[in-house]
């Protein structure tokens, strides 16, 4: 009888304890993903697709902010500014979570006031030249940066397309010319115009062209090469092996945010980036999906962070 009882009071404890999880999570309540740029870009039109599938799994409001400026560190300064009730989390990027710290002073340790939640997508960029350079070929491109003055196009000091420039500079022993742009939009206007040599592009905004045959496709920056481009080899299978320079977007939220509620999060997000129609939206922009749980996101930005930290070191990268 006695072990009946224990029975009984084990079960009602757990019943009581997803009560107390369910009831802590906002339910009812406005819900907002955070995006430290402009609405438009492809970090915003990932976040919208999964604002959309989250406001349908939930049955509330789920709308996206956009806080652009200095390389979404103010989104992210936003954030931790929240209350951490959970109605409010982030939608970071490579740059404000794993190499601006290292290119500026936080007012704030980011890895403590700021909680992961789930790894968002992943996808290599894409280095795209101007056909007026005529190369064809990684090969050629490096030939040709051996005997004359080149450049190459970035988002903006610290992002992803510096970082990867900055990479292969120092791994293909060349001097390409780094030029910052506030934005990858005036970025790509440039080099179609041709006044830029190559750009690190997203692939968003690359396919396009590309297949247009207005800019000539010359490697991607991750190990593998991208379903939504089969045929052009990556910079690692290109006579560098390991080259790795993949873009990625991660949930995160106020540090202080109960566990119970980050778990939530982590669940509801999940089940969004697993949905079938959710991964063919992305997929159309060149997205990856890549979910996890809290403790895998926080060891991959701690490994990303180090690596990082280690390129700038080395590069000399300031923002100057």
């Amino acid at each position: 009888m006695r072990f009946y009882r224990y029975l009984l009071l084990s079960v009602a404890l757990q019943f009581f304890c997803l009560g107390a999880q369910a009831q802590s999570f906002p339910v009812g309540k406005g819900l907002t993903i955070v995006v430290g740029f402009s609405a438009g870009g492809t970090i915003d039109t990932m976040a919208r697709i999964v604002a959309k599938k989250l406001s349908e799994n939930l049955g509330q409001s789920v709308i996206v902010s956009n806080r652009p400026g200095a390389g979404g560190n103010i989104a992210q300064q936003v954030v931790v500014s929240a209350a951490p009730d959970g109605t409010t989390i982030l939608l970071g990027t490579i740059g404000s979570l794993a190499i601006n710290p290292h290119l500026m002073a936080f007012p704030y340790d980011p890895v403590r006031e700021l909680a992961p939640i789930t790894m968002g997508v992943s996808f290599p960029n894409v280095l795209v030249a101007h056909p007026s350079l005529k190369v064809n070929t990684l090969a050629e491109f490096i030939a040709l940066a051996k005997t004359k003055r080149l450049d190459y196009a970035s988002s903006g000091v610290g992002s992803a397309s510096h970082m990867a420039g900055e990479m292969f500079n120092q791994r293909a022993d060349v001097e390409i010319t780094h030029i910052s742009y506030k934005g990858g939009g005036p970025a790509m206007l440039d080099l179609l115009a041709g006044h830029l040599s190559v750009y690190y592009a997203a692939p968003s905004s690359a396919l396009p062209y590309i297949k247009s045959g207005r800019l000539v496709a010359l490697a991607t920056t991750g190990l593998d090469r991208p379903a939504f481009l089969p045929n052009i080899p990556t910079i690692a299978e290109s006579g560098f092996p390991g080259f790795n320079a993949t873009n990625w977007y991660a949930f995160v939220a106020q540090g202080k945010m109960p566990k119970a509620i980050l778990d939530r999060w982590n669940q509801e997000l999940v089940k969004v980036l697993n949905a079938p129609d959710v991964k063919e939206q992305l997929a159309e922009h060149g997205l990856i999906p890549m979910p996890g749980s809290r403790d895998e996101l926080a060891r991959f930005i701690a490994s990303e962070s180090a690596s990082w930290a280690r390129i700038i070191k080395e590069r000399k990268i300031s923002l100057n």
